[in-house]
């Protein structure tokens, strides 16, 4: 090949392919343009209806006595009785007997003292004779002065007596009395140290009980929610408390009880920025219903406090409350409106709003990463569940 050949090969491949390229670009398919088709989002939405809500406050506490205290024997002796109500658990009525200590020393006792009464209650009447005889011979001039002391002095110091024999004579009698342990109250056994025949002291306590005409309930609630009860706050106000139901699984099954709020506790806690509210259980252990469980002491309740009733207001989810008491509703023509409320009340897992809602308003509760006002939307059929007629809003 000649040196001419050498230079010119390359250039003619280059021009082949050149016009190959050209060829193709003449001869390619013409494609019409189509527009980008628009990507509306499929959201999730929730009809509420406006309308007269009770709020409720949710809070939980332990059940306890409303009044407990130490059986304690009054005198010293040796158990000749015990109630068979006396073991841990029994039930007693008030002024049953409990528990009998040995009456023989306390009997030798009264009767000491019913003897000492009737020495002094002589002496005390011949001294009175006397000092009435010694007053007659002074008005004649016959007794002297210093006499007619002696007598008065006398007399009262029988008189003096007379009234010590009286006084250990009554407590004779009391002491015999509290040989026998009666019942301050209808009440319950927590526990019982006593046996038959046990020497028992003075002060020493025998038996643990409680009251069961009602129990009480200290129930711990936000001091935020103060606003949504009728509680008396301030001194003289007299507003009956409001209702509250208890619930807690029991025997095997949810049980219930009612009963109300009958005080609020005298301070804040500083450390939680809790009020503490007691609520009042009439007749625990006598079930309202049959097969259902007494309020036994010491059971762990939840609690649901009735509330303030607020017009005009709905229930939704939490989650379809927006950052700054916001909601996102989706209108007739399917676009969204960003709507400012009232947010009356804030749950776990729901919230009570009030604003500008008509009936049938449809709340969006689906994210959305840019909601933009009047952008649009494709409600979702088949959505939640209103949640006006549900359970009620739980305290934050």
């Amino acid at each position: 090949m000649t040196w001419l050949d050498r230079r010119t090969l390359p250039l003619a491949i280059l021009a082949l392919g050149i016009g190959a390229a050209a060829l193709l670009i003449a001869t390619r398919p013409r494609v019409a343009p189509i527009p980008p088709e628009a990507r509306v989002p499929l959201v999730r939405v929730l009809e509420v209806e406006p309308q007269t809500l009770r709020l409720s406050v949710h809070t939980h506490g332990e059940v306890r006595p409303r009044t407990e205290s130490d059986l304690v024997p009054e005198v010293s002796g040796t158990v000749r009785w015990i109630s068979p109500s006396l073991v841990s658990g029994g039930f007693f009525a008030a002024g049953e007997p409990l528990l009998r200590i040995d009456r023989l020393d306390y009997e030798i006792a009264l009767e000491a003292a019913r003897a000492t009464r009737a020495r002094a209650e002589s002496d005390a009447a011949r001294a009175e004779r006397e000092l009435e005889r010694q007053r007659t011979l002074a008005q004649r001039d016959i007794a002297s002065a210093a006499r007619l002391d002696d007598a008065e002095s006398a007399a009262r110091s029988a008189a003096a007596a007379l009234r010590q024999a009286q006084a250990a004579r009554v407590q004779a009698e009391r002491n015999l009395e509290r040989t026998e342990l009666r019942a301050p109250y209808a009440g319950r056994v927590r526990s019982a140290q006593v046996d038959l025949g046990q020497f028992v002291s003075r002060g020493a306590p025998v038996a643990r009980i409680y009251a069961v005409d009602f129990a009480e309930v200290r129930l711990p609630i936000p001091d935020d929610a103060l606003a949504h009860l009728d509680l008396a706050l301030l001194p003289g106000e007299e507003l009956p408390g409001p209702e509250v139901r208890l619930r807690a699984d029991f025997a095997g099954r949810l049980q219930q009880w009612t009963g109300r709020v009958v005080r609020t506790e005298g301070e804040l806690d500083p450390k939680t920025r809790m009020v503490h509210v007691v609520a009042r259980v009439d007749d625990p252990y006598r079930p309202a219903e049959p097969g259902a469980a007494p309020l036994s002491v010491g059971l762990f309740v939840d609690a649901e406090i009735a509330g303030r009733e607020v017009e005009n207001a709905v229930r939704i989810p939490r989650a379809a409350l927006r950052e700054g008491a916001r909601i996102w509703v989706a209108d007739a023509e399917d676009r969204l409106r960003i709507l400012p409320v009232e947010v009356v009340q804030r749950g776990r897992d729901e919230v009570v709003i009030r604003g500008a809602l008509a009936p049938g308003t449809r709340v969006i509760l689906s994210a959305l990463a840019v909601p933009v006002e009047g952008m649009p939307v494709r409600p979702s059929d088949g959505a939640a569940p209103a949640l006006a007629a549900g359970p009620e809003a739980r305290a934050s």
